[in-house]
């Protein structure tokens, strides 16, 4: 058994490198190249992890000198017949606010996706004049134009961090009305 495992690897390694000499030449740089990785940061790969900080712990994570519980949020809200957008600081201060509606769009117009991505555009304008780049995006509705308004925001320049969906889903709470008769 041990011997077929070995020679399985003899196999592996024949196929992988193709001659000796060459498999040499790459396992020696790989390691070195290892060596040389573990030595220059040894004290970051400690710190770094793929799972996000408990709450109340700090993270090593930045995006342009900002925690991320720092970071503006744009709050989109895609109703069917409308798409609001507004930036907030952290705290909830309103910084910068558009829809469809004031981007110049009537009527049905207001509930397409292009005019969404016009007031995504017009929305990341504004912020990156007041000095935002990076920004986390809360999404609440079923509207046509939620994800065009999220497209928006980058085509205009703002770095997006995360998307959280925020969209109100009753647990069967309101009874519904009456059958119409016919």
């Amino acid at each position: 058994y041990d011997r077929f495992i070995k020679l399985l690897l003899i196999k592996l390694r024949v196929y992988r490198c193709g001659s000796r000499a060459l498999q040499r030449t790459i396992c020696s740089s790989a390691i070195r190249h290892q060596e040389k990785k573990a030595s220059s940061s040894a004290k970051t790969a400690k710190d770094f992890s793929y799972l996000p900080p408990l709450p109340g712990h700090d993270s090593a994570l930045r995006w342009g000198g900002k925690k991320f519980e720092d970071l503006p949020i744009v709050h989109i809200k895609a109703t069917y017949n409308n798409t609001h957008i507004q930036l907030t600081d952290s705290a909830g201060q309103s910084v910068v606010r558009t829809s469809c509606g004031t981007e110049g769009f009537k009527n049905i117009k207001k509930s397409t996706p292009i005019a969404a991505q016009t007031a995504g555009i017009s929305a990341a304008a504004k912020a990156t004049a007041k000095g935002v780049s990076f920004v986390r995006v809360v999404v609440k509705g079923l509207g046509p134009g939620r994800l065009s308004a999220i497209k928006g925001l980058t085509m205009g320049g703002l770095e997006v961090v995360s998307i959280t969906d925020n969209t109100p889903v009753p647990h069967n709470g309101c009874r519904p009305r009456k059958a119409r008769r016919t």
